[in-house]
Formats: C-alpha cells, structure tokens, sequence
C-alpha cells in the first residue's frame, strides 16, 4: 500500500500555474478544469474551454463530481461522491517524476451506466499505472440527464463532447507534464468503453486519441431519435413538464432532475424497458458528433488507422445477477421463458447454445454474451482490414461472498489500476501472490499497448493480434496468462442471426 507521504510541486503549464503533489515518485494534479460550468444556460450544451485563472491554481484536491444518486456500488468504486456539482468538468493526472518529456498517455472515461461514477474515484487511482512509465489521465464528464437526454436537435451528446473536450486539454497541455500528446490511448470500462466505441467513430474526435482500450464495452451504443424522444418524454413527465415546456427544464435544479431521472430508470427496469430501452440515458445519434451506431461506421473502416485491444470478464452478468435470490432459483423453464423473450425465433437455436450449468448459470452465460461478448465480437468481426486488434478475456473469480459473483463485470478494475489488495477492496479483489501477478500482468500489458501499440510483455509472452483466421485470446487471471484460440465460438455464432439492436446493453 502507498505511503500518503508527500510534498506539494509546482507546474507550469499552458492552461496556468498549479500546485500538485509529489508522492513515492509519481505526480498528481487535481481538480483541473478543462471546461467551463456548463450552468444556467449552458445547461444541455457542448462544452466550452475554461477561463485562464490568475496566479497557481491548487491541484492537490479533487474536484466536485456530476448530480448523480447513491447507488450500492459507490462502496465498491471508493467513494468520493459527497460533493457534487454541475460545476464538475475537472481532471487529474498522474505523471511519473523522471524526467522524460515522451511519456505516453492515457486518459480514463469511467463507466456506471451513463449515470453514475466519477474520475477521482479512488479505485482510479492512476499512481501505479504512471509508475509503469505512462501519463494517465482521469476525468469526469455529465452524467444521466445532464449529460445523454435529447431536449432538443442537437442534445443528447453533452457528455461525449466533455470527453472530446478534455482529450483537447490533454492534447494542448500534457506536455507540460511528461506526456507525448502524439501518443494519447483512450481506455474506458462498461459506459466508458461504450463511450470509447463511440468517440472512435465521432467525426469530432478525429486526432485527439491513437489508441484505444475498451474494456466490458463496445460499439453497440446510441439512442435513435425515436426512443431519445421517449426517454426526453418520460423525464419531462416526472418532472410535471409537457413536451413543449421543455426548456423549463434548464431551470430545474440539478437535485430535483436526480430524482426524476431515478424514476425513468425504474420505469425502464420495469414495465417500460422496450419502450425506454435496458438504458435510457446514453449518448443519442444526432447526426453530428454521433452520426450513426458505432458498430456500422466500424464495419466501414472508421478508425480502421486506430490500434485497439478490447476484452470483456468471463461472467460479466454476475455482478448484477447474483444479489438477487430471485435469479439464482431460477428454474430452466424460467431461463427458457427469458431467452424466448429476448430472441423471438432465433431462441431455438440459441437454448442450442445454452445447455450446460444450472439455469442460473445458463442465464448468466447468455446475458453475459448479450450485452457483452457478442458486441466485442462483432467489433473484432469488423477490424479485419484495421491496423492491430488484441482481444482478451478476464477470468479471475472474485472471493466475496464464498465466490458468486465469480469473473464478474468491473472486477478487472481492481488489476487495471493495481488498487486490488487496498483497504476493504481486497475482500472483494482478492490478494496474495496469485492476485499480485495478474495485477503486474495487466498494469505491464495496458502501458506496453500505450506506447507501442502491442501489449505482448514478459508476462503475457507473445500477444498475438486477432483474426477470423485465429480468434486469438488472451486469457488472463486462470492461471498464467495463455492464449486461446476460437474461444466460445459455439456460443457467439449462435448469435449470427440476432440483429444489432437486440444485443449489447
């Protein structure tokens, strides 16, 4: 565990002065804004460039996060959510204190469903990434309502163009501390991921990112105009607002749309979920900065320059699943009810598919593919004529609890970050010398992608790229990391018949 030992460093940089901490080697700066408060009449706005500030700036405290409400995950993610203002566009980066001026960077797009989460979380905690020889970055960016809800032509994106906003701060400033603003890869988990699938095909993020990391998310993301107008709908609705009110909303305090968005999201949890979608807040396709579903402009070469490794856990569903006792007595005719629900005609082939475990774990396996390794599937599907593609799959079992959750969704954010054996998150984690290994094997792995571009390191051995020919996999956390070749190709081709916009979340 990291000493809290440290001494405060200036920096001077092109956006002012700051004032960081300098601790066991590594350089944090906090709480720096990379966009004005998007308030008042900037609410549902893209973003704008900050003001210079006069004098230093003290970046030794995170700043506020965005309007978001408490969730049982907060714990598990490392708090850090009490303060909380729409005054929340702010980064903080880590940087090794050697002297280099080349570093590569990466910069973090936290998940949490599009309505949770912040960038200071200490789970986030870039120290030992940076102490790999990289500039990490993490941020925040408009959450739920805020950041994804299309009031108007042209909303709907507001948190995307906080993200391309900050890689804009990244690539105007990062030299200043350490990083090469040539050499910038983009890495995000679940939302975040989702969030990277989209910016590699936003018109708008051309340039600002190299590389990119997508981890439990791909590029099955984006709202039409139809279901984005039912969503804007169901929220004015909460509010007491008709459709033709809607820019009363900017008047509404942010504390007030919190509660009426948990209300569109218990609607789209209950009896509206087809006509909400399984997640109502998400970037919208507005035809600008995002012009269609990810997953199409991929398959037509967009960012076919663009170096990408993507993964996914081996039971991404249990994180979700496993709380609820409901689920784990479920009984196969219940499992069969619920593939028939979601497949329509191709059920058939896909029960085919499932038809191993208890009807519990045939529900965790299809659900974990639906929403998971069948969107990463299709967009290793659609990187063949691309630069590198490098496909993984994360297997460790989380402890907690006697094991049910097992190689559960964001359990690999624990290795990523090193943060694993920390405090009370090693129960959940897991630690001691296995847990340690995986840890230096994914932290080596992602720094090594960054800057070349190819993850292989002496840990993992030879990381080979994937192809249609191979389907070559990475596993990693069941025992030495190992390659696998066509790695549950029964199941995801059962998927071959499923349209886009019955898979991903």
């Amino acid at each position: 565990m990291q000493s809290d030992a440290s001494e405060t460093v200036p920096l001077e940089t092109p956006a002012g002065r700051l004032l960081g901490l300098r601790r066991q080697g590594i350089l944090e700066f906090r709480g720096i804004p990379y966009g004005r408060p998007p308030v008042g009449n900037s609410r549902w706005c893209w973003p704008e460039p900050p003001e210079a500030w006069s004098g230093v700036r003290d970046a030794t405290h995170f700043g506020a996060v965005a309007p978001q409400a408490p969730t049982p995950f907060d714990a598990f993610l490392g708090g850090a959510l009490s303060i909380q203002s729409e005054d929340c566009l702010h980064l903080n980066v880590f940087a090794p204190a050697a002297a280099n001026g080349k570093w590569p960077v990466m910069v973090w797009i936290h998940g949490g469903a599009f309505v949770i989460g912040a960038g200071s979380q200490s789970l986030y905690d870039g120290s030992h990434l940076a102490a790999q020889g990289v500039v990490v970055v993490t941020l925040n960016y408009r959450l739920g309502a805020l950041g994804f809800l299309a009031l108007a032509p042209g909303t709907g994106v507001e948190g995307l163009a906080d993200q391309i906003l900050a890689l804009d701060w990244v690539r105007r400033n990062i030299a200043a501390f350490g990083g090469d603003p040539e050499n910038v890869t983009l890495f995000g988990e679940s939302a975040g991921a989702m969030c990277v699938g989209a910016l590699l095909t936003s018109p708008r993020a051309v340039g600002v990112f190299h590389k990119a990391i997508l981890q439990s998310g791909a590029a099955h993301i984006g709202h039409d105009r139809e279901r984005a107008d039912r969503v804007a709908h169901a929220l004015l609705a909460a509010l007491s607002l008709a459709p033709h009110e809607a820019n009363r909303a900017r008047e509404i305090p942010a504390g007030t749309l919190i509660k009426a968005q948990s209300a569109v999201l218990a609607a789209a949890h209950g009896t509206d979920s087809q006509k909400l979608g399984r997640v109502p807040f998400q970037p919208v396709i507005d035809g600008e900065l995002l012009p269609e579903l990810p997953i199409g402009a991929l398959r037509r070469g967009a960012a076919r320059e663009i170096p990408i490794l993507i993964g996914t856990t081996r039971e991404e569903w249990k994180l979700f699943s496993a709380p609820n006792p409901r689920l784990r007595l479920m009984t196969l005719s219940g499992f069969e009810s619920r593939v028939a629900h979601v497949a329509g005609e191709t059920a058939p082939a896909l029960l085919r598919a499932y038809n191993a475990g208890s009807a519990f774990e045939r529900y965790n396996a299809f659900m974990t593919d639906r929403a998971f390794a069948v969107p990463a599937d299709r967009l290793l599907s659609a990187r063949q004529d691309a630069l590198p593609t490098f496909a993984y799959r994360f297997d460790w079992r989380a402890p907690y609890l006697g094991g049910i959750f097992g190689s559960c969704h964001a359990l690999d954010l624990g290795f990523i970050f090193g943060r694993h054996d920390e405090g009370a998150a090693s129960a959940f984690f897991g630690k001691g010398a296995a847990a340690d290994a995986l840890a230096e094997a994914m932290l080596g792995a992602f720094a090594a992608f960054a800057a070349t571009g190819d993850p292989s390191t002496a840990q993992t051995g030879t990381w080979p790229r994937y192809s249609d020919e191979t389907r070559s996999t990475m596993i990693l956390g069941d025992g030495p990391p190992h390659v696998v070749r066509a790695l549950e190709r029964g199941r995801l081709d059962a998927w071959n018949a499923v349209p886009d916009s019955e898979v991903g979340v």
